[in-house]
């Protein structure tokens, strides 16, 4: 079962860490793609809205699944830390470590979840004003 330790440890927290910085990178993508945005470009507000929509949906996938991911890293943590006590009995200290071990992995999930929502809305906010001023721009 030592194998599901290092599973914990590197796959989910791992997996978590990338999501993280795929997130992070799209919002600075995005957000530098809104700043060089000039309406008067575009003629056709669908390609605008296609110009400035893309990527967004890595963003909110991100979002809503790593506390999932985090979820899953926890369940297995409390199944690892059962199966130690059955194997080796009842040892508070390797239950509690366990446990904490397992806890880690929400906690990772919902720091990476909690950024990606929030630069989601940010910059979804920011799309819809864009179009707005298209709107406005022509009329």
């Amino acid at each position: 079962m030592e194998h599901l330790h290092l599973f914990i440890d590197y796959g989910i927290l791992g997996l978590l860490m990338v999501m993280s910085v795929i997130a992070v990178a799209i919002a600075i993508e995005r957000l530098l793609i809104y700043r060089a945005t000039r309406v008067g470009n575009f003629a056709d507000r669908r390609a605008l809205e296609l110009h400035l929509t893309n990527k967004l949906h890595l963003i909110a996938t991100i979002g809503s699944n790593a506390p999932y991911v985090g979820l899953l890293g926890t369940v297995l943590g409390i199944m690892l830390t059962f199966y130690d006590i059955g194997a080796a009995g009842f040892d508070t200290a390797k239950i509690m470590t366990g446990l904490a071990m397992a806890l880690k992995a929400t906690a990772f999930g919902l720091l990476v979840a909690i950024p990606a929502v929030v630069c989601y809305n940010l910059l979804l906010r920011r799309c819809k004003v864009i179009l707005l001023q298209w709107d406005i721009h022509h009329g």
